[in-house]
């Protein structure tokens, strides 16, 4: 239920501002609107306000919506206008204006990004800090001699907070293909600086994190197997777990920390286990078998149940980061710009072979991400929704007839020509964009359904 809730909050919010944006610079531009529609189909609520009597639909189809103008249908197939409303038909419009009205959609999809990153930033950033744990035998990161307990303080000179940040300019800077340069301080306060040859990285491997990829591991305190949260139905709580127990032994092997007992449960999916815990004092003997789940391809065994870690732990683990409205405004333009770009270049190195099209997410996808981000709290949710719209805003601008930068493409013919493009050209244009966005649709659902049954 919360998953469904999220996706549709997410897709109601992220379609209704980007059609809005339509919408509002039509009728600054005179143009007169003859329908707003959220979702397609069969129509679940309509109403017709305005001195244009504008129809106002939700329709029962949420995956995406649109803005009906006057004069927007080809000239053969336009119904007969008052004389009154010709002048406010899309196109009797200067060439301007009808390009603003098309761009504003997805540059209201942008704007709204940046304004969540700006509540974010000001509100606070939380993240992990950047310390570097154990590193992956013959990786980049260990080819360089990089050590425990070091940490990032910048990526190609652009500083890092948390790993996140660190994880971003990472994946950024390794599609360059290219050395990386990663500055660290020791524990003895004492400045590095690593040159990472990121040539050989496979950035088609969508089953490892980047941070693995370059060799990097997060640093994590060796936390006593105790355990904390316990969910209902899981392998845990049929056995017999419970909060706060702290685990000694599985199958008679001492268990020194969590790490130990994860490692332990993984290793034996769907396979009876002996657990010696201590409660309340007592030593308790428990019988638990792991459900098997598959995870990057690879069966793996899972107890549902959650590590219990001291606050001054997680203290040392997390850094929360603070911007000033104007300082927080700018950070937000930057991500989004970033980002946008981004996607941008990742789409280019699919077309180009270089990064697999394995990364393309469908609804399913979106509706899962939502679900775990709405789970996580409000301030996930709220970067997810800004991903989001990012990505929709992108979409939108791409040179693909029958979507917004389609349009726009026709726009920019017509101002070099200096007439516009016949509406034979649109209409062979339009059977091969619904072609390109079906090929994008089918592929998205086929790496969905993938994701689903491969975990």
């Amino acid at each position: 239920m919360l998953t469904t809730f999220a996706f549709i909050i997410t897709i109601g919010i992220v379609v209704t501002v980007h059609e809005y944006g339509h919408f509002q610079v039509a009728r600054w531009c005179g143009v007169k609107v003859l329908k707003f529609s959220i979702g397609f189909g069969q129509p679940l609520w309509s109403k017709k306000f305005g001195k244009d009597q504008t129809e106002y639909v939700i329709a029962a189809i949420p995956l995406g919506g649109y803005v009906k103008m006057l004069g927007e249908e080809p000239l053969s197939d336009a119904p007969q206008a008052a004389d009154q409303d010709l002048s406010r038909s899309l196109n009797r419009q200067s060439l301007g204006k009808r390009m603003a009205i098309v761009l504003a959609g997805p540059f209201a999809n942008l704007l709204l990004a940046i304004f969540l990153y700006w509540v974010l930033f000001m509100a606070g950033v939380v993240g992990l800090k950047p310390v570097v744990g154990k590193l992956v035998e013959n990786s980049p990161a260990a080819q360089q001699n990089l050590q425990a307990g070091e940490v990032i303080q910048s990526i190609n000179h652009q500083g890092v907070v948390s790993w996140q940040d660190a994880r971003w300019l990472l994946l950024k800077e390794s599609l360059k293909k290219t050395a990386i340069d990663v500055q660290t301080i020791n524990p003895q306060q004492e400045v590095k600086t690593y040159h990472l040859n990121v040539s050989s990285i496979n950035l088609e491997d969508e089953k490892q994190d980047v941070l693995e990829k370059i060799g990097f591991v997060v640093a994590m305190p060796a936390l006593p197997a105790e355990i904390g949260e316990v969910i209902k139905g899981s392998p845990a709580e049929q056995g017999g777990l419970k909060t706060k127990d702290l685990v000694l032994e599985l199958n008679q092997v001492k268990v020194s920390d969590w790490d130990a007992f994860v490692k332990e449960i993984r290793a034996h999916p769907e396979m009876p286990m002996t657990l010696l815990a201590q409660r309340n004092g007592q030593t308790i003997k428990l019988n638990i078998t792991p459900e098997a789940v598959v995870e990057k391809g690879e069966k793996i065994g899972r107890i549902g149940a959650g590590f219990n870690m001291p606050q001054n732990e997680l203290d040392k683990l997390f850094i929360t980061t603070h911007y000033s409205g104007a300082g927080a405004l700018l950070k937000a333009v930057e991500k989004t710009w970033g980002t946008a770009t981004f996607s941008l270049k990742m789409l280019g190195n699919m077309v180009l072979g270089n990064v697999s099209w394995k990364g393309m997410s469908g609804p399913v996808t979106i509706a899962s991400y939502a679900g775990q981000s709405a789970n996580m709290g409000l301030k996930a949710f709220i970067g997810f929704l800004a991903l989001i719209s990012i990505s929709i805003g992108v979409l939108n601008l791409l040179p693909i007839p029958i979507l917004d930068g389609g349009h726009f493409m026709y726009y920019m013919v017509e101002f070099f020509t200096g007439r516009p493009v016949s509406e034979a050209v649109m209409n062979i244009g339009q059977r091969i964009g619904v072609l390109i966005l079906a090929f994008m649709m089918v592929l998205a659902f086929y790496n969905d359904i993938n994701r689903l049954i491969t975990g």
